[in-house]
């Protein structure tokens, strides 16, 4: 099977994790008999320098030809005194819009090793194993009118829905609910919003379609709180845009690090685009000891939601709970009577974990 993926390395730490990833899916390639062809474009403060925008004409094109496409990161403070539509963040935004990439999955799942990274008490965090489905391509981020008025001293957003946008995510969350534990929290404020009526109404009218799945509706405050005191609560949490980039990133403290945690986000025909969830923390580019993990699971999820290699993506999945069991740990981390090692080395365990087919009997047996 031969599949095109385009690589996105982006900024800062971007192009050293970007080859780990191509690293562990070269080793899946061998060992499973499959070919990926990558082919690398720009993007975000990288696309700017090049060519003087975030999101060039043939990256786009690229992008929209490939069976996947794997980001690294955007974004970098010497940016920061552009005018807002040349930022690094405006490529990612950019894209997601042009590959009409409308649902953002985000697994928060934490690793037993790293439990006491968390600030909350491993008995609140033990055992939580979430799915967020955040609505990607409406929404305040792309409302218009969005302008300062009044010679400045005023400022509008617009929070924008079509029914139409409702429903496809709404479906996405029913759907993802139905392979896991079957329960789905609607997440909204219709207690003030109109579009979070609207959502919650297309919520109610949706769940006659799978009626094997619970549903449950939070307004987006109670969620919040409800994430920090009770995390095992929740299953699959389906929102809209801002409330869902919010939660998500609220719920990375289960895992202790953010360096742990990937996504995605795809379009209604499973292309996707797949990165880790951190940013591109260019403090430590260059310096060889940025997580690569991350982006490894992001790699994970394309095998398993853009090219259904559910064996595949278990594989790497497995190896990198093996990694961190092994004691390994990259600076962001913290094994006690573990071992830090940098980007490459991570990488190089993991493939040994892959590869070795003694380890890969014990991690099957562990995690079975």
């Amino acid at each position: 099977m031969n599949k095109q993926i385009i690589l996105l390395p982006g900024d800062g730490i971007g192009k050293e994790i970007m080859e780990a990833a191509k690293a562990i899916l070269n080793t899946i390639a061998s060992e499973y008999g499959h070919r990926f062809t990558f082919h690398q474009h720009a993007i975000g403060g990288d696309a700017y320098e090049q060519c003087g925008t975030p999101l060039p004409e043939d990256t786009v094109k690229a992008c929209q030809s490939a069976d996947a496409i794997l980001l690294g990161a955007v974004g970098d403070k010497k940016y920061d005194s552009l005018p807002p539509h040349l930022r690094p963040e405006k490529g990612l935004l950019g894209i997601r819009k042009a590959l009409e990439l409308y649902a953002n999955l985000r697994p928060i799942k934490g690793f037993t090793p790293l439990m006491h990274a968390s600030p909350l008490k491993e008995s609140v965090i033990n055992g939580s194993d979430i799915l967020i489905v955040r609505e990607l391509t409406g929404g305040l981020y792309f409302g218009k009118p969005r302008e300062r008025r009044e010679n400045g001293l005023a400022a509008i957003d617009t929070l924008y829905y079509h029914r139409s946008e409702i429903e496809r995510i709404v479906e996405r969350g029913f759907q993802s609910a139905q392979l896991r534990n079957k329960y789905l929290t609607s997440v909204d404020k219709a207690n003030v919003l109109e579009s979070s009526r609207m959502w919650r109404e297309i919520v109610n009218k949706k769940s006659k379609e799978f009626p094997e799945v619970t549903v449950d509706h939070l307004l987006v405050d109670a969620a919040a709180m409800k994430l920090v005191t009770n995390p095992n609560s929740f299953d699959v949490i389906v929102t809209e845009n801002l409330f869902g980039d919010i939660l998500s990133d609220e719920a990375s403290v289960l895992t202790g690090s953010l360096g742990m945690l990937p996504s995605a986000s795809l379009r209604s025909d499973g292309v996707g685009l797949y990165e880790p969830v951190h940013g591109s923390a260019p403090d430590i580019a260059g310096k060889g000891i940025a997580n690569p993990l991350a982006m490894i699971l992001s790699a994970a999820m394309m095998l398993r939601h853009s090219f259904q290699m559910i064996e595949e993506a278990d594989a790497i999945e497995l190896a990198v709970n093996a990694a961190l069991d092994q004691g390994y740990y990259t600076p962001d981390l913290d094994i006690p009577n573990g071992k830090q090692i940098g980007t490459k080395e991570m990488t190089e365990v993991v493939i040994e974990n892959l590869t070795n087919k003694s380890v890969s009997n014990s991690i099957l047996s562990t995690y079975a």
